[in-house]
């Protein structure tokens, strides 16, 4: 005789992307003790692939876990892990007055969600008179690491980000696939970019949408009150 199987409850989420709705499950045991090594581990590379997993398992499998946005597949986690093993997280957050002291801080994930800056376009204008510019797509956690701050890039690791998320250069009503054109070719397209241009882009990577959320600690050591961001899903691993 089998043992009995258990009903799984599903939920229904918005991808902040583009606003299509996708119905995910908590994760279960195997898919958590899976989350938990690699973590442990401390390997960016089993990090990313756990998420993936888990994202496409408890997703059903409706999404493309490899070309989603990174920030779609952070908020999508969150939705899940809040429904697996609870809403509210014990995180320890860095005091920003002495920037030594960890404090022990809760945080409601139903709260958290992904902000987008006001200034942000994809839509990058390189040349106003002759009407060239660049659609950009959105970084997924394969072509950036997710620990590093877009704005601390190295710049031979910035050009490579910025080549692989072209997605089309346009002249006029001439559009140009980056797919269809090598990396030699795409690095001296890059390379002929004024500083503007290039300053034009960076501005893409700085306000590209982000899980956001602003908390307030207080110092235990000195009593002084300060706000702290969360920014990207590895602050709430802390």
């Amino acid at each position: 005789m089998s043992l009995p199987t258990l009903n799984t409850a599903s939920y229904e989420l918005t991808l902040p992307s583009s606003d299509v709705k996708v119905k995910y499950r908590p994760f279960l045991v195997k898919e958590e003790k899976v989350l938990l090594q690699a973590l442990e581990s401390q390997e960016v590379k089993q990090v990313v692939q756990a998420l993936k997993d888990i994202v496409s398992a408890c997703t059903f499998g409706q999404i493309d876990v490899n070309n989603l946005p990174t920030f779609d597949l952070e908020f999508i986690f969150l939705q899940i892990r809040s429904k697996s093993v609870g809403e509210i997280a014990n995180i320890r957050v860095l005091c920003p007055d002495d920037k030594k002291t960890y404090v022990p801080i809760e945080v409601d994930l139903t709260k958290i969600d992904v902000q987008v800056d006001d200034s942000h376009t994809n839509n990058i204008i390189l040349d106003k008179e002759k009407n060239i510019g660049l659609i950009m797509k959105y970084p997924t956690l394969d072509s950036v690491d997710v620990s590093i701050d877009p704005k601390e890039l190295k710049t031979s690791e910035l050009f490579k980000t910025i080549r692989r998320c072209i997605h089309q250069i346009y002249e006029g009503e001439k559009v140009y696939n980056a797919s269809d054109y090598t990396e030699k070719e795409m690095d001296t397209f890059l390379d002929g970019l004024t500083s503007q241009n290039f300053k034009d882009i960076q501005n893409f990577f700085n306000t590209i949408p982000a899980l956001m959320h602003e908390v307030e600690v207080t110092n235990p050591k000195t009593n002084v009150k300060g706000k702290v961001v969360l920014r990207g899903l590895q602050n709430f691993f802390v």
